[in-house]
């Protein structure tokens, strides 16, 4: 019986965030101006990953800080180091929010290169906090938090983001690993329907525009 966290899984759903904000800052850069559709659809795509990193981040605030200042004191700087982080995060997150509802309105290229702007910034400090939480915070998780706590990070943390998403990110070991944490019912789902639904999702989104 496992008696230590499987941080591995972590570290998937990192990458899928990190893809993310990569490739919703080149859609954003790439949006014609004046072209309402294709920034309504990108936009879409923006607030499913800002809503989904800040469930995330909220999932590690209730569940993982709290436990590791009280079992791993002497890492209060690590800990305070990744709430900032968050803080920071959370600010960029919301001011990329305010932008998206002007940006729709009628696709803008000078909004369009503020947006843009902001998901840089925001993806530059999204790489360090996920680089830092890797580095220094899963070794203390596998040292201070039970197999059991983990899995109950983990339920929650797998809600932050689709299966699709992180099966695309996932190695072969890895997919069978999060496939073998899915109810049988929703795993024939997914192989009958939601793979499906997934490709058709993200092709279309991601299809080179005409121009």
């Amino acid at each position: 019986m496992r008696t230590e966290p499987h941080t591995q899984e972590l570290v998937v759903i990192h990458r899928v965030f990190r893809r993310e904000a990569a490739l919703l800052s080149r859609f954003v850069t790439g949006c014609r101006p004046g072209d309402t559709a294709r920034a309504a659809q990108v936009a879409g795509a923006v607030r499913g990953y800002t809503g989904g990193l800040l469930c995330h981040h909220r999932v590690e605030d209730e569940l993982v800080w709290p436990l590791l200042r009280e079992r791993a004191r002497l890492y209060d700087e690590l800990v305070q180091r990744m709430e900032d982080q968050h803080g920071r995060l959370e600010k960029s997150l919301l001011t990329i929010g305010d932008l998206l509802p002007r940006w729709e309105l009628a696709a803008a290229g000078h909004v369009r290169d503020e947006l843009a702007e902001h998901l840089t910034e925001h993806r530059a400090l999204l790489v360090e906090h996920l680089d830092d939480e890797e580095e220094l915070i899963l070794p203390l998780v596998a040292e201070h938090l039970s197999a059991a706590e983990w899995d109950g990070v983990g339920r929650r943390a797998l809600g932050t983001t689709t299966l699709g998403a992180i099966l695309e990110e996932a190695g072969p070991d890895e997919r069978r690993h999060f496939l073998a944490k899915v109810p049988p019912a929703d795993r024939l789902g997914w192989w009958l329907i939601g793979r499906r639904q997934y490709q058709r999702q993200v092709s279309r989104l991601r299809e080179p525009q005409p121009w």
